[in-house]
């Protein structure tokens, strides 16, 4: 007997969280997330995305133990500006019982369906900087700070229930050279100064501060024909801009600025934090901290989080120069290699750069939809 209870207090909020840290115990590739983090992302209260989101969430019970979980949301900017009458699911995850998935996933498209909404598809955040799609391949393969991880099974049981491919997104694990051909350096340096560009030298977190707002509105102005995405409001820049470019490394964010001082490109990268999370099991407190502290401090390997050039710039070489900068930065540090994170298959010029590169396409993952009656 299945039993489903809603999310109503702060105390079912924390259940509904720590459920995956029980079911992946002992799991060598999934990555615990920051408690704290996922407790304020599915607060009403402190992610502002619920200025145009709504979300419910619901746990299942089998013989009095949570056996799954699944959140529902419905995000009023995506209908208005994709025309899609989508509800979103996310936060999926279950033990290997087909009656229990079912039960969590019709709760979802019940609430789709009482808003008069046309299909559910996901697995999806309230925006797209949240994690997005459920893994297909590469279940044998270390997980990242910024993706989901899920079992084998997961989409052979979302399949049986209805829902079909919509959109996939592919990794790469990207090995780092010993150098970097003069003439690639070269030429860079003369593609700046043709575009009338520059590089930001900037030593301090505090020197890319100024540029954090100008980072997200050229996000929002690259990103707005990509697969699903809503443009961040002026809250979620503010709160994005405070959760993380205080620790952000020089090294690992090159930021390109145009003859008026304004953001033309960016690549942000960041240290590898899946091990140390592992270690820390997802909490900073007694000692978690210290384990993220270390792997921030004196990385082997980098994940690479978010990378945009302006539309007009696109396709004049700025992406390349921006990956000729990381990597000589990767070099200097002795990282073994990086981790792309999710980019659409579709996206063949981000994926056009690992043909120079030693790099292998290890990861899949697929965001589902199913229409309904």
């Amino acid at each position: 007997m299945i039993e489903i209870r809603e999310v109503k207090s702060k105390s079912d909020l924390k259940q509904f969280v720590n459920f995956p840290y029980e079911l992946y115990r002992g799991n060598s590739y999934w990555i615990p997330p920051l408690q704290f983090d996922e407790l304020n992302t599915l607060s009403w209260d402190k992610n502002p995305a619920f200025e145009f989101c709504e979300a419910r969430y619901w746990m299942a019970f089998k013989d009095n133990k949570i056996a799954g979980r699944i959140a529902g949301i419905i995000n009023k900017k995506y209908i208005e500006i994709w025309k899609n009458k989508y509800l979103r699911f996310g936060w999926f995850d279950f033990i290997n019982d087909e009656e229990v998935s079912k039960v969590l996933l019709e709760k979802v498209e019940n609430w789709a369906k009482e808003k008069g909404l046309a299909g559910v598809h996901g697995p999806l955040g309230f925006t797209d900087l949240d994690r997005e799609g459920m893994l297909i391949e590469g279940f044998n393969e270390l997980g990242t700070m910024a993706t989901n991880y899920n079992y084998p099974y997961y989409p052979i049981h979302i399949e049986k229930f209805g829902y079909k491919k919509d959109a996939d997104w592919v990794e790469y694990e990207v090995k780092v050279p010993s150098q970097i051909p003069e003439k690639a350096e070269r030429i860079s340096q003369i593609m700046l100064k043709k575009m009338k560009l520059r590089l930001l030298d900037a030593k301090k977190s505090k020197d890319i501060l100024k540029y954090a707002k100008g980072i997200f509105e050229l996000l929002n102005e690259a990103y707005e024909n990509l697969y699903g995405v809503v443009p961040l409001s002026e809250r979620q820049i503010d709160s994005y801009t405070k959760q993380y470019f205080g620790f952000v490394s020089p090294d690992y964010l090159k930021v390109i600025i145009d003859e008026n001082d304004k953001v033309a490109a960016f690549l942000v990268a960041m240290p590898s934090l899946s091990r140390a999370l592992q270690k820390s099991n997802g909490k900073l407190l007694p000692f978690g901290f210290i384990h993220l502290l270390k792997a921030l401090k004196s990385p082997k390997y980098i994940d690479l989080c978010l990378i945009a050039v302006r539309p007009s710039l696109q396709g004049k070489g700025v992406n390349a120069l921006l990956m000729t900068e990381i990597t000589k930065s990767s070099i200097k540090n002795s990282i073994i290699s990086a981790e792309t994170n999710p980019e659409l298959e579709s996206n063949t010029k981000v994926q056009s750069h690992w043909k120079h590169y030693d790099a292998r396409q290890h990861k899949r993952r697929r965001c589902f939809l199913k229409t309904l009656a």
